[in-house]
């Protein structure tokens, strides 16, 4: 077996994404030694328990110490005092990423604080479940799927190069962009999907007294897909959609002025609008599924035998 691309990395925050990525560079022997850390004393137990990382360590320092590359997977608002925590104690020509769903921020915040010598390369993947912990990280969680490399201009490319080399590693395939077009799109693809299901599962709880629970008795499929997105971490969405307002607020500008087409074509009984529409995004649901990026088998695959 040839030797591993790092000796050590070091995962800050043990979730789904942290723990996920330990499972799967153990997999492809991606590093010599894992090492973790997450500021809950909980998890750190929990994540000793189940044995992805080779050690927990109880505090940031003695985490990221040595290592070849740190990777940040804690909720994006805890990041700056993180790497406050973390610089002191990064080896020169160490890697520092992330896996933010938001990078503009990241970089805002991160950036300055990064040692002379140290790669910060921002990332995402674009890769999650609505279940968080320790427990629900899998190795096969990447494979497949995409994730993004945010370089900053004049990056280190041979860094460049190793993290994307790590990333396509866990299975996954890598895409490099500006960290601001990062956020427009995922604003759209992601941020404002989460901030419309957050939204209809509130209303629905509301309206639970007045249906006397029929909401939830009959729910049908596209309310129970709005009820998976909307279970997702409450930490870590609030905290994307604080650090990604401008781009959320001019994607959410643009889907209010649609909603209100659709309105008035319901309003006015214009059916043509209203199959015109209806047929113009069946196209993007086929592009996914061509792309690999989804299953086409009914319920998704759901097997509701289980």
């Amino acid at each position: 077996m040839s030797a591993p691309p790092f000796n050590k990395i070091a995962i800050i925050g043990l979730g789904l994404i942290g723990s996920s990525i330990a499972h799967a560079a153990r997999r492809e022997n991606l590093a010599g030694r894992i090492v973790g850390y997450d500021a809950s004393a909980d998890v750190r137990g929990r994540a000793r328990t189940i044995g992805f990382a080779h050690l927990v360590a109880d505090d940031i320092a003695a985490c990221v110490e040595d290592a070849d590359l740190v990777i940040l997977c804690a909720p994006v608002g805890a990041y700056k005092s993180i790497a406050a925590a973390a610089a002191p104690h990064l080896k020169p020509g160490a890697i520092l990423s992330d896996v933010g769903s938001v990078k503009g921020a990241v970089i805002r915040d991160v950036g300055p604080l990064v040692p002379p010598g140290v790669h910060f390369i921002p990332a995402h993947p674009i890769a999650g479940t609505e279940f968080s912990g320790p427990e629900a990280g899998f190795a096969t969680l990447f494979d497949g799927r995409w994730a993004i490399l945010t370089p900053l201009p004049g990056a280190d490319a041979e860094a460049v190069g190793r993290l994307k080399a790590f990333w396509q590693g866990l299975g996954s395939q890598v895409d490099v962009m500006d960290a601001a077009h990062h956020d427009l799109v995922l604003a759209i693809t992601s941020h404002l999907p989460h901030l419309i299901a957050y939204n209809i599962v509130g209303t629905a709880h509301d309206l639970e007294a007045v249906t006397e629970g029929e909401v939830i008795k009959y729910s049908a499929s596209g309310f129970r897909d709005f009820t998976r997105i909307a279970a997702s971490d409450p930490t870590m969405w609030r905290d994307v959609f604080l650090n990604n307002r401008e781009a959320v607020l001019e994607v959410l500008g643009r889907f209010n002025e649609d909603l209100s087409i659709l309105q008035r074509a319901v309003r006015e009984g214009d059916g043509q609008t209203l199959f015109d529409t209806f047929s113009r995004t069946r196209a993007i649901r086929r592009a996914i599924i061509e792309m690999g990026q989804e299953t086409p088998a009914p319920n998704f695959g759901r097997d509701f035998k289980k």
